[in-house]
């Protein structure tokens, strides 16, 4: 059950949404969309999904066509909420489980586990609008996942939510595509897409400047991150032959290096001037990544 996106572009007008995307996501595998509000994720989520269509180029599923027969197979988290608010919560998503072809009380027996999963039980007779917004979502969430669809479209799930909630919802995530499910999720954050994803891609202005694995990615940008932590200053390592960049702290300075050796060099030269707290190499950040990539800070 491979997504596949192949040459898809999305014009209003003179202005292009989606330009030329074509990309693959694998099956069973959580793959992240990163982009600035008006990259492109919504639209492209929004063409997969049927409720719009591509002005060039096709989306097929399965090597079929996403249409209303393969709606009981596909959970879709709007960013923006799309709950009714006068409606109490076991009659809403009974009433959208219904829709996706589920028995009422199977929907029933669905949401019970969902709400004592998020500890929230009591909230089966409430109203939409009583919640609030980090409930909404949770609400939002069961319904678009009650009827365990193999497809699963999450636009920013994570907004607007504290921290716990947060780790609720990505642990119940990382168990739906542990269950099966394929799972595709926008996120403004980059280090919940690093954290949860094999695979991804970053969109800037409707096209992808970054999209492959994850590992293979940050293999092939061919840098690290160096942080070193000392009681003398460090600050003449910028010079230093294989840096790259370098960033001070009130603690010490992370250098961005070209490779291990340059790592090596940097140690034997600062061995004996001082107490050195901490002297850490890591893969890059995808926001490394991206300031290369797309040439701007990811926010």
């Amino acid at each position: 059950m491979v997504l596949k996106l192949e040459n898809v572009t999305k014009r209003f007008g003179e202005f292009t949404a989606v330009d030329d995307l074509s990309l693959e996501i694998p099956e069973g595998e959580m793959f992240g969309f990163l982009g600035a509000n008006g990259a492109g994720k919504t639209t492209t989520f929004r063409m997969i999904l049927g409720l719009m269509d591509a002005s060039a180029g096709r989306i097929t599923w399965n090597g079929k066509k996403i249409d209303y027969s393969t709606s009981p197979l596909i959970g879709y988290l709007p960013e923006e909420r799309g709950l009714y608010p006068k409606l109490k919560v076991r009659e809403q998503i009974v009433y959208l489980a219904r829709l996706r072809g589920m028995k009422k009380q199977d929907a029933l027996n669905e949401l019970d586990y969902w709400l004592e999963r998020f500890r929230v039980p009591e909230y089966a007779d409430k109203k939409v609008e009583e919640l609030s917004k980090g409930n909404q979502q949770k609400i939002q969430f069961i319904a678009a996942v009650i009827h365990k669809p193999k497809l699963i479209i999450l636009d920013e799930p994570f907004s607007g939510l504290d921290p716990v909630n947060v780790e609720q919802l990505k642990e119940s995530v990382i168990d739906l595509k542990e269950a099966g499910s394929s799972i595709v999720f926008s996120s403004h954050r980059m280090e919940h897409v690093e954290e949860m994803c094999e695979h991804l891609c970053i969109m800037q202005k409707g096209r992808p400047v970054v999209y492959g694995a994850l590992k293979e990615i940050k293999r092939s940008f061919g840098r690290k991150n160096l942080t070193i932590h000392a009681d003398f200053d460090l600050s003449e390592l910028k010079n230093f032959e294989g840096v790259t960049s370098a960033r001070k702290s009130t603690e010490g300075i992370t250098l961005q290096v070209t490779g291990e050796s340059v790592a090596e060099e940097l140690l034997k030269a600062i061995i004996g001037k001082g107490f050195i707290r901490k002297f850490e190499l890591e893969e890059p950040s995808l926001n490394d990544i991206f300031i290369e990539k797309a040439g701007a800070s990811y926010e």
